[in-house]
This record gives structure tokens, C-alpha cells and sequence, in this order.
């Protein structure tokens, strides 16, 4: 069985970590209401999608 014989330091440990990093969502506008919303999803506060209620809007 392979056992590492020296303990990864700290940096060569976060080096190889450096691209698991979260990012933000992409927003756009609702086109309906205004508001921020994630592109390809229904709008939270309107309920709008492609121009029509797909949605009832949440209170």
C-alpha cells in the first residue's frame, strides 16, 4: 500500500485546491418586472417566463 512519506505542506496542498472555488450565479433582468433573476428559469417575483405566467408569484 502507498504511503506518502512526507507530510503536503500547506501551500502544495492549497495549490491543488485552487480551482474548487464557488462562483455567483449569472443574473439578468426579468424583462416583465425588473427585478434579478437566473437566465432559463422562471422569475421568483413575477412568476414570468418567455413573455407569460408559467408561475403564480409567491407572496
Amino acid at each position: 500500500m502507498a504511503v506518502p512519506k512526507r507530510k503536503t505542506s500547506k501551500a502544495r496542498r492549497d495549490k491543488r485546491r485552487t480551482h474548487k472555488k464557488h462562483t455567483a450565479p449569472n443574473l439578468t433582468t426579468c424583462p416583465d418586472c425588473g427585478e434579478a433573476m437566473q437566465p432559463h428559469r422562471a422569475c421568483p417575483s413575477c412568476g414570468a417566463y418567455r413573455g407569460r405566467t408559467v408561475v403564480e408569484p409567491e407572496e
